[in-house]
């Protein structure tokens, strides 16, 4: 019998700890009904029934993509931007255009540089530069 006392106060303090951390890291428009030092005060001096009420009734219940409420008469949630920049589409995509430009760029500049060094060439050996007609002997 003793067990069974330990095992349910190992119960009721880990659902009281769940229950905190989910009130402290709760957003402030998703606690309904009461201030959250209420909430906060009432899981700490009631641990159990105050942890049970906070999961009923004191946080705003989402599905799990978060786009929709549960709770009666609220309204979807507005979407939200994306929490890392490698979720932004539109961050991924800037970074796309940005990396075209750079490719073109470098590549514009190697041809250039390939071009001057065949002139180079070509006029080390004689030869007229690219371009230019040979003179006629």
């Amino acid at each position: 019998m003793a067990r069974l006392y330990i095992l349910l106060f190992l119960v009721q303090v880990v659902l009281a700890v769940c229950a905190l951390i989910s009130c402290l890291s709760a957003e402030e428009d998703g606690i309904r009904h009461l201030p959250r030092i209420a909430w906060l005060l009432i899981i700490l001096f009631f641990p159990l029934v105050g942890s049970i009420a906070w999961f009923v009734a004191g946080r705003e219940r989402t599905a799990v993509g978060g786009s929709t409420s549960w709770a009666p008469g609220a309204r979807p949630a507005e979407r939200s931007r994306p929490v890392a920049p490698d979720d932004d589409p539109e961050f991924l995509r800037s970074i796309e255009e940005r990396s075209r430009k750079e490719d073109q760029e470098l590549f514009r500049r190697w041809e250039e540089d390939l071009r001057r060094r065949e002139d180079d060439l070509r006029k080390r050996e004689g030869e007229p530069p690219r371009g230019e007609p040979r003179p006629e002997v």
